[in-house]
């Protein structure tokens, strides 16, 4: 998406040209009204001319008036259902009748379905873009904040859709939550099939944010979709020139394009173990879909595994094979393994729990004995309080059951090949549970990735569809060449864009774009300075006020503009603060902070 004003012309057209020739198939710009969409047609038309011919997309919010506009000049309309014919979110409740929810529909009906027939007429296609931060009040009165609420709101206009007989619509139900944008985009899967529907989805964790993070977030969201085969376009959105999003999205998609055997479009997400379905359409097992796990105490005993339960914890193990014991204090490890080093030699600190090859293993202090599969006989003649194990997908057989089910000590580390065996990983969860094992599993992948970005994303893809559902108790990620730092940042980002372990401040933020009246790079990084200290906290800073508000209801606080110059500062979904000069408003950020006792 441009991040540019679309009323810029020069600066339009140029941007675009360096997102198509980066590898954009699309461009989307900000349209605020009917203005900005015939300009839109003039910068289409200049593009044209000098030899693109990529389509471009209007992205409407508030103005049914600029879609028509729009429909008649460029490809492809995306509308907000949440703002396209409901008013802008006030976070009322309101108790409608059935009758009065009815009559709301039907004003959607008389406005949308002239559009439709507008599209129609000039062959424009349409995205019906649902955001979780501006789901409207009527929607948030009846159905609240849940993924249920963002699949009706997509349904509602996909009904008028079906019934007027237009197909040329993709679907998009975006949040900054993970979690909640894939489960939200399954549910929709299920409701369109058995309201046999069958339309393309468009994927995106919307404000995913900068740097690491934010390609870390995308990875783990949109990757969990496309490697059980869901999704047909990508849109990573960073808080970063718009060239930026289109190198992760290609690796991103090049990835789970590499391996087909996981992206075939089975939609096998549909197993008893990952998700709320199954192919029987019973109940999935209770470990799907973990609610937030905060950080929990490190355990260090059986007797501390028995009381954790399986899956209550998060563990982290750093891979020091190469004899490099820096830590970084923002993200330490909760075991190291070290191998056949001896640890006794290398230990600066004394709290760390040290995983040694059970054959160099001496029953130190804070030392756990590590097994091979072919060492499994010999787990009994470790006296250990733990006993880490690495198996493989097809190492389970009736022994390996018997010993975990007898021996609460065992960790097991399962082996992985990268992408090749999400699907396996499951089937092994799922036989852990029918054999009546309660072990903890630890996943451990390994990589040959010199690029740091590119590993990033494929850990992120791999972990992440499994920790998204609820399936693993901590990470093993292993590179070469080793880089341990590395290894352990991603890991503990991993663990905290799948909700499962937070241990630094999250930042919510949009990428910007031609409604954004201020620097978004500038500003996130001077609050990320200010900030980056407050761990636990939620931070989102939003370029105007169209997914702000609702998204500050997923904050503790909100940096969001309020027009040139101007910004207003929110306490969860209350706006504290209006209009405040640009200049002025990090430091009032960190004020208000303080003021509410989370400095």
């Amino acid at each position: 998406m441009a991040n540019v004003s679309t009323m810029d012309t020069d600066a339009a057209v140029e941007q675009a040209i360096r997102m198509i020739e980066a590898g954009a198939e699309y461009i989307r710009f900000a349209v605020q009204g009917e203005r900005e969409a015939r300009n839109l047609g003039k910068i289409r038309h200049i593009l044209h001319n000098k030899g693109y011919q990529t389509p471009l997309v209007a992205d409407i919010h508030f103005n049914p008036k600029a879609a028509l506009v729009a429909a008649t000049l460029v490809e492809k309309v995306r509308i907000n259902p949440g703002n396209y014919i409901d008013k802008a979110k006030t976070f009322q409740q309101i108790d409608y009748s059935d009758e009065a929810y009815a009559a709301e529909i039907q004003k959607i009906r008389e406005q949308f379905i002239p559009f439709l027939a507008l599209c129609r007429k000039h062959q424009t296609a349409l995205r019906i873009g649902v955001n979780h931060g501006s789901l409207s009040d009527r929607i948030m009165s009846r159905y609240g904040d849940t993924p249920e609420g963002m699949v009706e709101s997509c349904m509602e206009f996909l009904r008028i859709c079906k019934e007027t007989g237009f197909e040329d619509v993709v679907i998009s139900i975006k949040a900054s939550n993970t979690v909640m944008m894939v489960q939200t985009v399954r549910l929709l899967v299920d409701r369109m099939q058995n309201e046999r529907m069958l339309y393309p989805l468009h994927l995106g964790v919307t404000e995913a944010g900068d740097d690491e993070d934010g390609r870390i977030k995308s990875a783990v969201g949109t990757g969990s979709l496309l490697i059980d085969g869901i999704g047909d376009t990508v849109r990573v959105s960073l808080s970063e020139p718009p060239e930026a999003e289109l190198t992760v999205a290609r690796k991103l998609v090049d990835y789970i394009l590499a391996h087909p055997s996981c992206s075939g479009g089975s939609q096998s997400y549909a197993c008893s173990v990952c998700c709320g379905r199954n192919e029987g359409g019973g109940e999935c097992h209770s470990m799907s879909f973990n609610a937030e796990i905060s950080d929990t105490p490190l355990p260090h005993s059986k007797g501390e595994f028995e009381e954790c339960h399986s899956m209550s914890f998060n563990l982290v193990i750093s891979d020091r094979r190469n004899g490099d014991f820096t830590i970084d204090p923002l993200n330490k490890p909760d075991y190291l393994y070290v191998g056949s080093v001896d640890s006794l030699s290398c230990r600066e600190d004394g709290g760390k729990g040290y995983l040694i090859d059970f054959a160099h293993w001496h029953n130190q202090p804070h030392t756990y004995p590590y097994f091979y599969a072919n060492e499994v006989d010999q787990l009994q003649m470790a006296r250990s309080e733990l006993k880490f194990l690495e198996l493989s997908c097809s190492d389970l057989d009736d022994r390996i059951f018997k010993i975990c089910r007898e021996d609460a000590a065992i960790v097991v580390v399962l082996q992985c090949v990268p992408v090749y065996c999400i699907h396996a990983i499951r089937m092994f969860i799922s036989r852990l549970i029918d054999a009546g094992c309660d072990t903890p599993v630890i996943i451990r992948g390994d990589y040959s990735e010199t690029d740091d970005e590119s590993l990033q994303i494929k850990a992120a893809v791999d972990f992440g569809a499994l920790l998204i559902d609820g399936i693993g108790n901590g990470l093993f990620l292993c590179n070469e060449p080793a880089n341990p730092c590395l290894t352990d940042r991603t890991m503990f980002a991993i663990l905290q864009a799948t909700r499962r372990r937070i241990t630094r401040t999250e930042y919510i933020s949009c990428p910007g774009c031609g409604r954004t009246l201020y620097n978004m790079q500038t500003t996130i990084a001077r609050i990320k300075k200010a900030t980056s200290h407050l761990k636990r906290l939620k931070i989102g800073i939003m370029g105007c006020i169209v997914n702000g508000p609702g998204e500050m209801a997923d904050a503790d606080y909100g940096y969001v503009g309020a027009g040139r110059g101007r910004i207003s500062l929110y306490k969860g979904k209350a706006c504290v603060l209006r209009n405040i000069p640009e200049e002025e408003a990090v430091e009032q950020l960190v004020n208000l902070i303080k003021t509410n006792g989370d400095w």
